[in-house]
């Protein structure tokens, strides 16, 4: 009867369209709106679709049923399906809780869900395969599927009132990190770093346990995310990954487990993150371009990401810089965003990069900024961040990182150990830092902690 009903609906929506006029926009199903911003680096023009004309699809009319996993995922792949094929759709979740596997989205889809909604993810790994085509900390592999999951779609979009949430039972035993993992990573750091194929790079076993991402729109043009809440994470949170014009608007972000950064923006160019409040395990915002000789051989590098308006209620930082730096990170733009009093916070700017990296950073500018306390200081800079990787595997090839034009206006905080504190090497100092109206209620320890900086202003 399910299969009935699917052909009947793929033929009403045939028949529509061989009736509908192609010479308007007005009666095209996704309709592409660009907003248009101005920044210190000049005007970026964002695209993101709309669904306006769209059909709906309400995933119960393709058989989804509350507590039933297999029925609902199968019943989101069809009503995926079938709003792909209509070359714009709408699948709708309704309210209620459903527990699905993993879902792959497909271009001119968008994911809407009601108010009252919930999406509950699997904790069963084996519901996230087989693998794709992915990313692990920069570097590209063959993994369990992110919970969400787009590859090379355009005009793809998560919006509505509704919650995505990961039932964390596997995933909160894989966020310890025991020998057998760790020998995977550096399986994996030792594939990349020696040009091993991607497709050979096969990382589902009974050790790795590399968790999956959350979302993550890989290769991607005209995304949107709007008015969702997320909860918990395998992963990184929201993971657009060598994408091009990306909106990110009134998400609500609740993560604190192990690498649950916000976003993660890496190798992706228009990036609009806004009006989102983030409660995080790791990182807010971390901007990142890939890792090593892979970001060198892809050679994209992320550019014009804009972060305005959001509030932060916890997190390591506000806005970390890499250490996946190695694709090149430039025009970044942050601007009216609130840290809450009582968030457990180390800097409000972080760049990180080491020998290994390569890359560079440039054009960074943060305004408008005010955090209470600060475990750190406001502005962090070091160039020899390598954590657990300085013994595990070899530096097969030595790359330092350019830094330069760092511009920090209008920032404040209570207490801090430093304002900011820039460690370099002496081989390639950090150029053009500006701090305006840059303060700290109390100081704990020293205001400006410079070495190898060029072109240091303070007003």
């Amino acid at each position: 009867m399910k299969k009935i009903l699917y052909i009947i609906g793929l033929a009403f929506i045939i028949l529509n369209s061989c009736n509908t006029p192609t010479k308007t926009n007005k009666l095209q199903t996704v309709v592409i709106d660009t907003t248009k911003i101005e920044t210190p680096f000049g005007k970026v023009e964002i695209q993101s679709p709309t669904f306006k004309n769209a059909s709906k699809f309400n995933i119960t009319n393709f058989g989804a049923e509350i507590n039933n996993k297999e029925a609902t995922t199968k019943a989101i792949a069809q009503a995926i399906d079938m709003a792909n094929e209509a070359k714009g759709g709408i699948v709708i979740i309704p309210k209620g809780t459903w527990i699905t596997k993993k879902i792959h989205l497909k271009s001119n889809v968008n994911l809407h869900l009601k108010e009252g909604a919930t999406l509950a993810f699997s904790s069963e790994p084996n519901d996230y395969l087989p693998p794709v085509h992915t990313t692990w900390e920069g570097m590209e592999c063959y993994n369990y599927s992110p919970l969400i999951y787009a590859y090379e779609c355009k005009n793809v979009a998560i919006t509505g009132k509704g919650t995505l949430k990961a039932q964390m039972d596997t995933w909160k035993i894989w966020f310890a990190r025991p020998a057998p993992h760790m020998n995977s990573l550096k399986r994996l750091y030792t594939l990349a770093s020696t040009g091993i194929p991607v497709e050979e790079r096969q990382m589902v076993n009974d050790s790795a346990h590399l968790r999956p991402q959350f979302i993550q729109f890989n290769r991607c043009e005209n995304v949107k995310l709007e008015g969702i809440s997320i909860k918990d994470s395998p992963f990184w949170v929201i993971h657009p990954y060598m994408s091009k014009n990306v909106t990110i608007r009134n998400v609500n972000v609740f993560a604190h487990g192990h690498n649950n950064d916000g976003v993660d923006p890496e190798m992706s160019e228009n990036v609009l993150i806004e009006d989102c409040i983030f409660d995080q395990g790791d990182d807010a915002i971390a901007i990142k371009s890939g890792r090593n000789q892979d970001a060198w051989r892809l050679n994209s590098p992320t550019k014009n990401v804009i972060f305005r308006n959001c509030i932060v209620k916890n997190g390591h930082q506000l806005v970390a810089i890499g250490s996946e730096l190695s694709g090149g990170i430039e025009n970044v733009f942050v601007d009216n965003c609130v840290v809450e009093e009582g968030a457990k916070l180390n800097h409000l700017l972080f760049i990180k990069t080491n020998e290994r990296r390569g890359g560079y950073v440039k054009n960074m500018y943060v305004q408008n900024v005010s955090s209470g306390h600060i475990d750190k200081g406001i502005l962090g800079i070091e160039t020899d961040v390598l954590y657990q990787w300085r013994d595990l595997v070899p530096t097969y090839e030595k790359r330092l990182t350019p830094i330069s034009n760092i511009y920090l206006t209008n920032v404040k905080a209570e207490d801090v150990k430093f304002v900011s504190r820039i460690s370099a090497q002496s081989e390639l100092p950090v150029t053009n830092v500006s701090l305006r109206n840059v303060e700290a209620t109390n100081v704990t320890e020293q205001l400006y902690i410079n070495e190898n900086v060029e072109n240091f202003s303070i007003e």
